[in-house]
């Protein structure tokens, strides 16, 4: 096991929302997400008196949520809309809103059974970027003197050595504070964990093929951890400027065990939640 998936396992829960209780966790942190925080700018926190984001699409997805295991705090949340039961040649919202090339992905010949769209990839504000982490100066930007001085103060604190202590041996002794924030550094970013949802929602209704109408930057994000969804449609604003995905759920298993096998382990928890390839 690797650093990233043990990162994983030590901060983070996955928790199937299957319990009413749950549902409305999931609704909650939609409507802080996508409407108080404005994420999607054509949702106003106004249209949602209950402060619970839904739509008509909820009552054939699942659902799963991202806990914070210190603090016990739901901070991420995702769906999987199925194929209606009372309505299997229902249009998947990105049949709807975008246009998906037939050419490049033809929907009618995929198994709707086996289909299954992703949205709603919500992570709450305060996790978006992990604490620590500084957002690196552009092109001319220079660090500014205080925070220049800042790090090499933070640096300096790290770098502690117990002279004195036979069992240092000159040795970097790192207090629990500095180990805790090493650690959770070394965790991917929220969204590949919220993939790792995903992933064990598709095992659990047998999903063979993932559609999404996503933005290209979540889909860089993603990429850079092996799970490269194909581009199927031109931009369109939806929600935002968002194209249209889809991927072939055991072909991007077989391509990430031999070329991310640390992300191919955080994304089926180690092969526990795993379709054959």
């Amino acid at each position: 096991m690797n650093d990233s998936y043990n990162g994983f396992q030590s901060f983070f829960e996955i928790v199937v929302a299957d319990t009413p209780e749950l549902l409305e966790a999931v609704y909650r942190i939609r409507y802080q997400v996508l409407c108080v925080q404005n994420t999607f700018p054509d949702m106003s926190a106004d249209d949602y008196p209950d402060q619970l984001e839904k739509d008509e699409y909820d009552g054939h997805s699942c659902h799963a949520l991202l806990r914070f295991k210190s603090t016990g705090q739901y901070i991420g949340a995702v769906r999987l809309i199925l194929v209606d039961p009372n309505n299997p040649e229902k249009l998947f919202p990105v049949e709807i809103n975008t246009h998906v090339d037939s050419q490049l992905c033809d929907l009618k010949k995929i198994k709707r059974q086996e289909t299954a769209e992703i949205s709603r990839v919500v992570i709450a504000s305060q996790f978006e970027r992990r604490k620590g982490e500084r957002r690196k100066p552009r092109d001319g930007e220079g660090e500014s003197n205080e925070s220049a001085t800042r790090s090499e103060n933070n640096e300096s604190r790290r770098r502690i050595v117990c002279s004195g202590d036979s069992k240092s041996n000159g040795n970097v002794i790192r207090s629990d504070k500095d180990r805790r924030a090493t650690d959770r550094r070394s965790t991917p970013h929220l969204s590949l964990l919220l993939m790792a949802c995903v992933m064990r929602l598709s095992v659990k209704h047998n999903i063979k093929h993932w559609i999404s109408a996503m933005e290209p930057a979540l889909n860089r994000l993603l990429r850079f951890y092996g799970l490269n969804f194909h581009c199927v449609g031109p931009a369109v604003n939806y929600h935002g400027i968002r194209r249209p995905y889809c991927i072939k759920v055991d072909e991007v298993l077989s391509r990430m065990h031999k070329e991310n096998y640390e992300s191919w382990e955080v994304l089926t928890e180690c092969g526990k939640y795993n379709l054959s390839f």
